[in-house]
């Protein structure tokens, strides 16, 4: 018998960590799991679906939602709003584990509601790692990557808020690493 709680977990980090990537390899084949779709009100980039990347809401409507309380956690980033739908993300902790990758403020307005979340840092190797990940993306421009860049001094210097910190160096090492966590979490939460 199965006598583990579903748990909420926040993973966020410096644009460009790989964070989606991990995302992306924690949630293949995991049934006890879904992944949080943020709002935002930022132009989808190509391959980016509505309902499936993020919930793409014209500001005004973003406005309404904070001013209803429907959003657990919200952030001005880069000139666009971001924010978590509150119904969605309690509603699934009912059935299963939830993840949720977001910035460092969000992150640590999720801590403030629900204490019991477990807030993971995502690292990168070096600074100019980071920056060299960003630009082969090649999906913003010099301005915006430097823009990015200069974020991460303040994100990494909130990484003391975190429950823990992963460095993505290796892929793989980042997230069996992860993985490990969210079992330790999971087992501590009974």
């Amino acid at each position: 018998m199965n006598s583990q709680r579903n748990i909420l977990i926040v993973i966020s980090g410096p644009s460009g960590v790989g964070k989606g990537t991990i995302v992306n390899r924690l949630m293949g084949g995991n049934n006890n799991m879904v992944l949080s779709v943020s709002c935002t009100t930022r132009q989808p980039r190509e391959g980016e679906q509505d309902g499936v990347s993020y919930f793409f809401v014209k500001k005004e409507r973003f406005m309404q939602m904070i001013e209803r309380g429907e959003l657990l956690e919200y952030s001005a980033h880069f000139d666009n709003y971001y924010g978590t739908p509150k119904s969605f993300v309690e509603d699934k902790l009912k059935r299963s584990d939830v993840l949720l990758e977001i910035e460092v403020d969000g992150a640590l307005q999720v801590k403030k509601s629900h204490p019991e979340a477990v807030l993971i840092m995502l690292l990168p190797p070096s600074e100019g790692e980071l920056e060299r990940r960003l630009k082969n993306r090649g999906t913003e421009s010099e301005e915006k990557i430097a823009q990015r860049v200069s974020r991460v001094k303040y994100e990494l210097s909130r990484a003391g808020e975190y429950d823990y910190r992963v460095v993505n160096d290796d892929l793989d090492v980042a997230v069996q690493q992860i993985k490990d966590i969210i079992r330790k979490e999971k087992e501590i939460k009974i």
